[in-house]
């Protein structure tokens, strides 16, 4: 039996240019790859790097699927891909796999930035392949012009302003990615709203199993095979609460019915629900309602 080769570990993208049979990057901190000009070696093929910077690959055309860090991305009419630092990638030995632009920034591009201390508001970094950025035709010329605009930038001689141009480029690309993404949300409603219908199903079904704990962000968005980030940006978008407030508001929403139609006391309400303590139940109640779980009951009587 043939034995799994380690990944192959790229700390720097000079390295990594050299392992992929490219040219020596023009800036030592960013790496700009157009398939269309450039081919790349795939002596590697189906062999796995571990990254340390980040990767944003643009498909223009190529339909079908492409391997993309543990999982496949369906590539059906192009998109943006997003991997953070430390991120395992699997290189591909099929031709149309090498579509577009690719681009690769260390974070050490970015450090004395404002970008460096907002990447970790891009969500999108955390997404699973399967919840990549779809383009419609007028959104890819969009962003096929931000990657030329960078690769014009890498190609002049390097100067004082290199790099504050660079960066702010690829905060650019950032921003409509975000404004592209959201609208993705809003387009494909129905889809995220039957993800939102069976995230409340899970939720009452969970809120009937005493002693299971309370549900966590990680568990639900595990049940709806969708990355835990994922879903928080989508309800935001969709409902205006978060992942956790949502759980919160269908936790109280179940406490109020319970509070209302059954005899049972508060600490059973809470054990019940999933808490360990009563009195973490009747804080949230309260942080919710402005009422305690009893004065909420009363004011029913």
């Amino acid at each position: 039996m043939k034995a799994t080769q380690p990944p192959i570990v790229f700390k720097n993208i000079s390295e990594l240019m050299r392992g992929i049979g490219m040219p020596k990057p023009l800036h030592p901190l960013v790496a700009l790859v157009n398939y269309d000009v450039t081919k790349i070696s795939r002596e590697n093929a189906g062999r796995s790097f571990l990254i340390d910077f980040y990767k944003i690959s643009f498909k223009k055309e190529f339909r079908g699927q492409v391997k993309y860090g543990q999982g496949y991305y369906d590539f059906e009419e192009g998109g943006l891909a997003f991997l953070a630092p430390n991120q395992l990638v699997t290189m591909s030995g099929e031709e149309g796999s090498y579509d577009g632009y690719t681009l690769y920034f260390h974070a050490d591009l970015i450090r004395n930035y404002q970008l460096g201390k907002n990447i970790a508001d891009y969500g999108f970094f955390a997404y699973a392949v399967n919840e990549a950025l779809f383009l419609s035709d007028k959104e890819k010329k969009v962003i096929g012009g931000l990657f030329e605009n960078i690769a014009a930038e890498l190609d002049n001689n390097t100067d004082a302003f290199s790099q504050d141009v660079l960066v702010s480029q690829i905060e650019l690309l950032l921003n409509y990615s975000n404004r592209f993404y959201n609208r993705q949300f809003l387009t494909r409603k129905a889809v995220h709203h039957d993800l939102i219908s069976q995230m409340d199903t899970y939720l009452a079904d969970r809120f009937t199993a005493s002693a299971s704990g309370i549900p966590t962000v990680l568990e639900v968005a595990g049940h709806l095979r969708i990355s835990p980030r994922y879903l928080t940006d989508m309800l935001k978008t969709l409902t205006g609460q978060s992942a956790q407030q949502h759980i919160h508001d269908r936790l109280i929403a179940r406490a109020k019915l319970m509070l209302t139609t059954t005899r049972m006391n508060v600490a059973e309400i809470a054990y019940q629900l999933g808490f360990e303590h009563p009195q973490s139940f009747n804080k949230l109640f309260k942080r919710s309602t402005d009422l305690s779980p009893n004065a909420f009951r009363e004011s029913f009587n």
